[in-house]
């Protein structure tokens, strides 16, 4: 079964500085019908104007990832890692006991778009942890790329819970598919662009849960590019 979860749906709030959206309750946005998804707990769509960002603050028990559509977002983080992500990489920031971080729109001329996304933790108050992978766009482009695994495989992120991710470039007409048994499921999110899958249209912000056996038919429309996440 396909559950779409469409953009204007979504929570969202405009604080001048971050225009922001929420597929799932978080923070001042609350809908009991959407606390998450299996262990998915959070995908945020945020755009941060030049020169701004979030400030110092902690998390702990929590898988955090960040994926940079456009632009750049600096990390800084009490376990001492400090980067840049760019598009078309993945950051995994593993929470653990606790960890304070800050996240910044370095440019001053450039905003920056990006999805941050929670994922609950198979075992709680591990150790933290951090890593950071660039995924070439050839690798992206037409075909679903794995970018997060519970064991690291194909050079993926190491994420720790049973969770598959993937993302995908597509263009006009290029497809990609993706079996989901039945004793898994899915989230499918449009990161930008339209596509459909399975017939159904989806753009920018949509999403989708699948729940028992589905094989998945994924074509672009316009370009897109999409986050897909297997569960168990």
């Amino acid at each position: 079964m396909i559950t779409l979860r469409r953009s204007e749906e979504r929570g969202h709030f405009n604080r001048g500085w971050l225009d922001t959206y929420h597929t799932f309750s978080f923070g001042n946005y609350y809908d009991p019908e959407f606390m998450g998804f299996r262990a998915l707990r959070v995908i945020n769509q945020d755009r941060v104007k030049p020169g701004y960002g979030f400030p110092t603050h902690p998390h702990d028990n929590m898988e955090i990832l960040t994926y940079v559509l456009e632009g750049a977002l600096e990390h800084r983080d009490s376990m001492g890692t400090g980067s840049t992500i760019r598009p078309g990489e993945m950051q995994r920031m593993s929470a653990g006991t606790g960890v304070f971080h800050s996240e910044s729109n370095p440019s001053q001329t450039d905003p920056v778009h990006l999805l941050q996304i929670w994922i609950l933790p198979a075992r709680e108050n591990t150790p933290p942890g951090y890593e950071q992978k660039a995924f070439p766009a050839a690798e992206r482009n037409g075909r679903l790329r794995l970018v997060a695994s519970p064991d690291g495989r194909d050079g993926s992120v190491t994420v720790r819970q049973d969770v598959n991710v993937f993302t995908a470039a597509l263009e006009p007409g290029q497809a990609v598919s993706h079996i989901v048994p039945a004793d898994r499921y899915a989230w499918l999110h449009v990161a930008r662009g339209v596509l459909t899958m399975n017939g159904q249209r989806l753009s920018e912000g949509d999403g989708a849960a699948i729940t028992g056996a589905e094989t998945l038919e994924i074509s672009g429309v316009e370009p897109a590019e999409l986050l897909l996440f297997d569960l168990a």
